[in-house]
């Protein structure tokens, strides 16, 4: 087991966004990764659990152990009792670190109030014989200045020190010349392990943590939990010179008042402006009967909040306050996370601690491993509901990282206005067709594809008509790679034209689907949860060996099991039958898989029960391919799974279609969409 000590070199230089990137990217490398705070250092206004702690158990899913409290730590160290202090830190760190690969300690920020941070980091570093990582941030500081820094820190450290994340980096240049002023002696042992440049959007809070530290009062909450706060405009000048400045994002702040600040606000917000919302200082609250004029803006999401200061007191407020990331705010702890990561030596990083023995594959792992083979494949893959919103911003988001080349298919007018009114900026090279342009291609290869069933003209131009139909027939001429859709159709819509016109793939009969099921320490294969009724023998035969082809594509070497009430000889009665035959069928069409059935769950999953169970069997105990009998087991399963164990699910992916096409679920997040596009181009790697 590796050991990373993750010590700062002083105050603000985001030490935990260090610690949650430098976990991402471990992860990433297929290693069991554990955390451990020693010692609670809670934030000014903190009356919750310990920041550092809270934000990784939320953001990786896991549960590290409680930090020994700052009080008492002070109490052991006040009474000489050192040695019980740093026992004290050894055991949180042995509970941390139960069947992990490498564990990542971070030690405390010194302040006015823990002026023994450093030494007690460093004595914490040693007792656990760890790898320290320091972690700095340039701020103010002159290249000297900083240079001297890390000097001290490297000696107060020793040989322990092998690297430093250098984080809010402003200048690329800096860490050149910061390079070149380093002592020899620290520059040839302290490796430059990332510089992470500063990002406007990581930093911007949500309006309700705005609120909260202004200490506001919340006239009209609306969206405020989910809008955030990208700029401040303070508005003190007349209202033409002004109306400008209401763009996404900006949290607008003026006197209570100022009637005609307020109506435009508002207007700007019934016109598909997001603003993080209307902050009214001086005390001031807004006549009844104009807050009851502007009830349309309101009913948008509009936050509206007043404190009593005025207006440059407010303003000064705002620039001071705490741009930590609260506990809660998960959605911004996981773009830290992952921005950090991304600008991390991985290679470095596994080359210090080492592969582990079994290297498992985690949904971090998976979700990274499933982006570069997504670059990598380069894929032109559609997306017909073009001027969905979350459609759109996943294109962007698809585009900017290069997962795949997307084709909105819509009027480039409606999404030229999605774009603006959800703050979404649209690269230049994203492609945007209008359907009304290339329809009239595909009525005749559409009649020709269905000459069979007697398909006119007249009716394939009505069916293409149907935005979904249209991208089928692109993807079944080849013009595009892939296609996904469904965030505003229904399964049936998305699935239809693609058995119609696209068809099974050579030596498959039916199509199923798949779900990576993305929990905590491993990613499972889950078919078939969304497609096939009651699939018979064969079917779920055939099932099995897509869903292990699939489960082998992406990285993970298929166990497969094929569930049912009983395991083994223990059951009898057609369903279980059904099971046995298919296993039976699978295993002779292809003899390599390790299959196994009947199987109940827990002998699947479960190593001890597996044992028990089944104790010859290749695949209980160890399954990570699970093949459902049924759609009402497959579908009831993997959502409960799912909720309980609060996992993500990326799918469903659909399989044994000749070329790949995806449905959403119409509640799809924007990261869901994301993924799934990604699947999609991998898939289209085998055409």
């Amino acid at each position: 087991m590796h050991i990373y000590f993750v010590a700062p070199t002083g105050f603000g230089v985001g030490l935990t966004s260090a610690s949650l990137g430098l976990m991402r990217a471990l992860e990433r490398s297929g290693l069991k990764v554990g955390f451990v705070k020693p010692v609670a250092q809670h934030h000014p206004g903190d009356d919750g659990p310990e920041r550092s702690t809270e934000l990784v158990a939320r953001t990786f899913g896991m549960r590290p152990p409680l930090p020994l409290p700052r009080e008492e730590a002070e109490r052991l160290l006040g009474n000489g009792q050192g040695d019980a202090l740093l026992e004290e830190c050894v055991r949180r760190f042995h509970e941390a670190a139960d069947g992990k690969d490498v564990v990542v300690v971070e030690g405390l920020v010194p302040t006015r109030k823990v002026g023994y941070a450093a030494g007690l980091n460093t004595d914490i570093a040693k007792s656990l014989g760890a790898s320290v990582i320091l972690v700095s941030a340039p701020d103010n500081d002159s290249v000297d200045e900083l240079a001297g820094r890390l000097d001290i820190q490297a000696q107060t450290f020793g040989s322990r020190v092998r690297g430093i994340i250098l984080n809010k980096v402003t200048d690329a240049e800096f860490v050149v010349r910061l390079r070149e002023r380093l002592p020899r002696s620290v520059a040839s042992s302290l490796h430059v392990i990332g510089a992470v440049p500063w990002n406007d959007e990581l930093t911007a809070p949500r309006t309700c943590d705005v609120a909260e530290q202004l200490g506001a009062k919340v006239l009209h909450a609306g969206d405020y939990q989910n809008r955030r706060m990208g700029k401040i405009v303070l508005c003190a000048r007349a209202l033409a010179n002004t109306v400008e400045l209401f763009q996404p994002h900006v949290l607008v702040v003026t006197p209570g008042d100022r009637d005609d600040i307020i109506i435009a606000a508002c207007l700007a917000a019934n016109n598909g402006v997001p603003l993080a919302g209307l902050l009214l200082c001086t005390g001031f609250e807004p006549d009844p009967r104009i807050m009851a004029l502007c009830q349309s803006a309101l009913d948008t999401g509009l936050p509206v909040m007043t404190v009593a200061t005025g207006s440059y007191d407010t303003a000064t407020s705002l620039n001071r306050m705490n741009n930590e990331i609260p506990a809660d705010d998960r959605e911004r702890a996981e773009k830290v996370t992952d921005f950090v990561a991304e600008h991390l030596d991985q290679d470095w990083l596994l080359q210090q601690c080492g592969l582990p023995q079994e290297p498992t594959l985690s949904p971090a792992a998976f979700r990274y491993q499933m982006v570069q083979m997504a670059q990598r494949a380069n894929k032109r893959i559609v997306l017909p509901e073009g001027a969905e919103p979350r459609t759109v911003q996943a294109a962007v988001i698809c585009h900017q990282r290069g997962i795949a080349r997307c084709v909105l298919l819509a009027k480039p007018d409606a999404v030229e206005a999605v774009a603006k009114s959800h703050g979404i900026t649209l690269p230049a090279e994203l492609e945007v067709i209008d359907p009304d342009s290339i329809r009239g291609h595909y009525v005749e290869p559409m009649v020709e594809l269905r000459k069979n069933r007697g398909l006119t003209a007249p009716v394939a131009a009505s069916q293409l008509e149907d935005t979904v139909v249209l991208g089928t027939m692109m993807l079944a001429t080849g013009n595009v790679d892939g296609l996904v859709a469904g965030a505003i159709n229904t399964t049936a819509a998305t699935i239809r034209p693609a058995l119609q016109l696209i068809k099974t793939a050579p030596g498959y009969n039916l199509v199923s689907s798949v779900f990576f099921m993305l929990l905590p320490e491993q990613v499972l294969v889950y078919g078939d949860c969304a497609v096939n009724p009651d699939p018979t023998a064969p079917e779920l035969a055939e099932i099995a060996l897509q869903s292990a082809a699939s489960a082998r594509a992406f990285g993970i070497d298929p166990r497969v099991a094929m569930l049912s009430y009983s395991t083994g000889d223990s059951g009898t009665g057609s369903d279980v039958e059904k099971v046995r035959e298919a296993t039976r069928l699978a295993r002779e069409n292809d003899p390599t898989l390790l299959v196994d059935g009947p199987l109940q769950y827990d002998a699947a999953a479960i190593e001890s029960v597996g044992r028990q169970k089944a104790p010859n069997s290749p695949v209980a105990g160890r399954a990570n391919v699970f093949i459902f009998p049924d759609l009402n087991t497959g579908n009831t399963t993997y959502k409960a799974v799912q909720r309980s164990t609060h996992s993500l699910s990326v799918g469903p992916m659909l399989q044994g279609l000749r070329k790949p096409v995806n449905d959403l679920s119409r509640g799809a997040l924007v990261e869901d969409i994301v993924y799934t596009i990604a699947l999609t181009a991998i898939q289209a790697m085998d055409d």
